[in-house]
């Protein structure tokens, strides 16, 4: 599943929810009383960032807003955060993800006090060393295990939120129906998950699991295409599922570094995989595939 974009969306759609992910930071903003469905009461925006000559792409970078009078340089209640989703498993995450942040300071120098969110499924990935970047990892970075997160008792509904893709399908109603109660805005970024979760039932379905009668869905071409690209990406997920297994059998045991990369392939190029690997003889065939055919990696 191609979580990243979905992450995107939450953040995009709710970036106050970055105040109660960081710690020591939820007083200051419950003092202020505002209203995070009214985006002119936000305390930070959010945006998707580009880090150039290597070309490292930011999962996000949330800014505090001018209101708070640190915009540029961040501050210790309001610091500058990096946003990292991890779904997967890869050896190279933690050195990539040193590189980028100290890139990210190097082309943005203003910025005094910042920090890094990583979003992990659980604590049992495997991200790569550790010795060598223990001060930053232990000192900057905050990590975020929605397992553990998904276990908390009366979770606010933005906090379970984030919990959709990994949340055991059998509480997924109860979920979307506590989020959409609490914050009926964010039907663009419920639905579309619940669509990748469940990719075989039907619209009307969907409609039933989040409680929302279809007749009070606003039509608007907006919420059909994110409807319909929360259900290729569910389609990509299963394509993905048997183009593994056929991958295992032809191949042998696959790195945890390859299946996240063919886990992050589009649907039309997981399609080309399926067609392809029936001609490999071996690893080498699906290297060479993969080397000619993945997009350059970005983040």
């Amino acid at each position: 599943m191609n979580t990243d974009r979905w992450y995107y969306r939450v953040f995009q759609s709710a970036p106050d929810l970055i105040r109660s992910l960081l710690p020591d930071s939820g007083a200051a903003a419950n003092a202020l009383s505002l209203d995070p469905a009214d985006p002119g009461d936000r305390l930070y925006r959010f945006e998707a960032l580009e880090i150039k000559e290597l070309s490292h792409r930011l999962d996000g970078v949330l800014w505090p807003r001018e209101t708070t009078g640190c915009a540029e340089t961040g501050s210790p209640e309001f610091p500058v955060v990096l946003l990292e989703v991890q779904m997967h498993p890869d050896p190279g995450f933690h050195h990539r993800l040193a590189a980028q942040t100290y890139r990210f300071l190097q082309q943005q120098p203003q910025v005094e006090h910042w920090a890094v969110l990583v979003i992990t499924p659980h604590n049992r990935l495997s991200l790569g060393p550790t010795k060598a970047l223990r001060v930053f990892l232990e000192q900057q970075v905050v990590r975020l295990n929605l397992e553990e997160l998904s276990r908390r008792p009366r979770l606010d509904p933005l906090l379970n939120l984030l919990t959709l893709p990994v949340r055991p399908e059998s509480e997924l109603a109860a979920s979307s129906q506590q989020i959409l109660a609490s914050r009926p805005d964010l039907d663009m970024v419920v639905l579309p998950m619940l669509v990748q979760r469940f990719p075989q039932l039907t619209e009307e379905q969907i409609m039933v699991i989040a409680g929302i009668p279809r007749e009070e869905i606003r039509h608007t071409r907006a919420v059909q295409d994110w409807l319909a690209e929360g259900r290729q990406e569910g389609q990509a997920q299963e394509a993905a599922k048997v183009t593994l297994r056929q991958l295992n059998r032809r191949c042998g045991p696959l790195s945890d570094a390859t299946t996240a990369q063919i886990q992050a392939l589009p649907l039309e190029q997981l399609e080309a995989l399926a067609d392809a690997l029936l001609d490999f003889q071996g690893p080498a065939d699906l290297a060479s595939w993969l080397t000619a055919n993945s997009p350059s990696p970005t983040a």
